[in-house]
């Protein structure tokens, strides 16, 4: 394959991937942005909202806690703790309760050995390492002129793509958990439900997007050392 053709290719599966990615995290803070203004009727927080998504699924040993930042809500399944940020864990906003039924929903999955996730918690040492250090092996392989070594590093960054695989059925179960919970139990009415379930899946898609991403990433490093082995 030529140069021109390598670059062309590139372009057309990296940049799209790129542009997706940005709409995604647009749309993301816009929706958050605007379900955050809108408080619900039933004077629920965010908090109060996975305490009692937790409670619905007889989990007891779950601490919810406040943490600084905007948008840094998680699960922490090592700690058993649900990590909800300033905006979310005392807010009484649509967006709150969503956000929040999502990270107690990780927690139920964690609970019921939810296979997923079980499995994402195992490959992210090996995440962590490849995306710390497996674009640079790749590229040191080509520098040294090395496939060997160049493959590798492809191989261990190849981790971040399964990771984002996997990442996608636990955060959708989770989404899925928090919505049937939030409408069975009238967490929001029926005008409301609408907006969680919108911010929800607006934060999915960037899962989707980060799948692309690292695919696009990969594949790039295929053509790139695939290219320099011809020469």
């Amino acid at each position: 394959m030529g140069y021109y053709a390598m670059y062309y290719l590139m372009g057309i599966v990296v940049l799209p991937a790129f542009i997706f990615a940005l709409i995604c995290q647009a749309r993301v803070k816009s929706s958050y942005r605007k379900y955050s203004n809108v408080m619900s009727r039933s004077g629920m927080t965010g908090a109060d909202a996975a305490y009692r998504l937790l409670q619905l699924n007889g989990i007891n040993d779950v601490r919810i806690k406040k943490i600084s930042g905007n948008l840094t809500d998680h699960y922490d399944p090592s700690a058993k703790e649900i990590c909800l940020s300033e905006g979310v864990f005392d807010s009484r906003s649509i967006a709150a309760i969503g956000i929040a039924c999502h990270e107690a929903g990780h927690a139920c999955q964690h609970a019921q050995a939810y296979a997923p996730l079980t499995i994402r918690n195992i490959v992210i040492p090996a995440t962590k390492i490849g995306s710390t250090i497996g674009v640079p092996i790749c590229l040191i392989g080509l520098f040294i002129n090395s496939p060997t070594i160049a493959y590798f590093g492809i191989i261990l960054y190849a981790f971040v793509a399964l990771f984002q695989l996997i990442t996608l059925p636990v955060e959708f179960n989770a989404s899925k958990r928090a919505l049937q919970t939030i409408r069975e139990n009238n967490f929001l009415y029926d005008d409301e439900y609408n907006g969680a379930k919108s911010v929800l899946t607006a934060a999915a898609l960037t899962y989707v997007a980060a799948l692309a991403t690292a695919l696009a990433t990969l594949l790039r490093l295929l053509l790139i050392v695939n290219s320099g082995n011809r020469r």
